[in-house]
């Protein structure tokens, strides 16, 4: 197992330097490094206290754990790999590239089988390749649109089903109070691949099509982002979704700022961890024409491939029994109010909130991103940049053509 100081490594690479950050283990203990996504104002400490406890606990073992925000993990990830400093274990969203890299191990290979059974299978599905898995889930989420009950009674108006209601809806509120946006859209690059999603698959399209190839410049795709940004342009939504994230927009609906927002069923959890109360209300997204599609968003852990020896291999395999234990595992998924991948966590939240019960459910039957094919990453970022050039000015058919001709060419 490589072990590596990154602190050391990102000031040598501020001045040029390249080498791997390779170190001898200290004593008898081995090293393992991870890099951990931030889901919100809990995760670092969350995170510090499993450090302790782990450490503790495997005295022959040297955990380190760095937790990165959405908005920096994929440069700190991909800069690491440049220099030949992949972290032994990811937890992020995309796989699919690092796989196609021959850069990830097997997940069998590093998941002890008791481990392995405790997940949904539905899940384990979203991460294979060449009917191999190459990653297990962390935890997920289902998308819905909130609404602030008060503002929308006060404004006159009744739960939007579809883009018409919508946009009445939000042409209502800002006559009601033109200092209350009406609606939330996040087009950053943390979030700005399920802007895309929510729109284009609730208005009959989507990334792919019936045949599972790409289709990113569907006439139903053009005109599902078009809606969008004209919902920008109209002054319906934020002032600056290409900067202000969901965290942000959840802030907005926390302090009653925004009417309503498409977010994840750890919103609740996120509003009340930040001192807020919004008599608030959950509906589908609305739709153009078609069924309501939620989205469902799935993260990772995967395993660089560093060459292994078997007491390293092992090591890791503890990681993941330890962080899987069904008491721990229920902890963290319950810490920010997120959707268990395996079968205990799901018993276990639903009998500490009955309300979770049905985001369960939901998340079964929602529409995943292609994360499985090797393009995806490369696409998350295009529709992003198509998004925040159409706030720009740029005409969205064009960009859409563009950006297919790429990942399709």
């Amino acid at each position: 197992m490589k072990k590596r100081i990154f602190a050391a490594f990102l000031a040598m690479a501020m001045v040029g330097s390249m080498t791997t950050g390779v170190m001898a283990s200290e004593g008898d203990k081995t090293e393992i490094n991870v890099i951990a996504a931030e889901y919100g104002q809990n995760t670092k400490e969350w995170w510090a206290n499993f450090v302790d406890s782990f450490n503790t606990d495997n005295p022959d073992i040297n955990l380190n754990v760095e937790v990165v925000s959405w908005n920096d993990i994929y440069t700190v990830v991909n800069t690491r790999i440049q220099g030949n400093n992949a972290p032994d274990i990811l937890n992020i969203d995309v796989f699919a590239d690092y796989q196609a890299d021959g850069l990830l191990l097997p997940a069998q290979d590093y998941v002890s089988e008791e481990t392995y059974a405790k997940m949904y299978p539905s899940f384990l599905e979203q991460s294979v390749v060449d009917d191999v898995v190459w990653a297990v889930p962390d935890l997920a989420s289902a998308r819905a649109m909130y609404y602030n009950i008060d503002i929308l009674e006060a404004a006159g108006v009744e739960v939007p089903t579809t883009w018409e209601e919508l946009t009445a809806a939000c042409e209502a509120i800002k006559a009601y109070d033109d200092s209350i946006y009406p609606w939330g859209i996040d087009m950053t690059t943390d979030e700005g691949q399920a802007a895309f999603a929510y729109y284009t698959w609730n208005n009959g399209g989507g990334f792919v099509d019936e045949n599972g190839d790409w289709a990113l410049n569907s006439d139903a795709n053009v005109e599902a982002i078009e809606y969008a940004i004209g919902l920008v342009n109209s002054g319906y939504t934020n002032g600056d979704p290409a900067n202000d994230t969901r965290y942000d927009l959840q802030d907005m609906f926390g302090a009653g700022q925004v009417a309503m927002v498409i977010a994840p069923n750890s919103l609740p959890t996120y509003i009340a961890d930040g001192g807020h109360e919004v008599n608030y209300g959950v509906a589908a997204i609305p739709s153009n024409g078609t069924e309501s599609v939620s989205a469902g968003v799935m993260d990772r852990f995967m395993c660089f491939d560093n060459g292994y020896t078997d007491e390293e291999l092992a090591a890791i395999t503890k990681f993941f029994d330890y962080f899987y234990d069904d008491a721990r595992y229920s902890d963290w998924v319950l810490m920010e109010g997120f959707l268990p991948a395996t079968e205990a966590g799901g018993e276990a939240v639903a009998a500490a909130d009955e309300s979770m019960a049905a985001w369960v459910d939901i998340v079964g039957s929602s529409k995943f991103y292609p994360t499985a094919k090797a393009e995806w990453a490369d696409v998350k970022q295009g529709v992003i940049d198509v998004e925040q050039r159409a706030l720009l000015g740029e005409d969205v058919r064009e960009l859409l053509d563009e950006l297919q001709a790429d990942i399709a060419g």
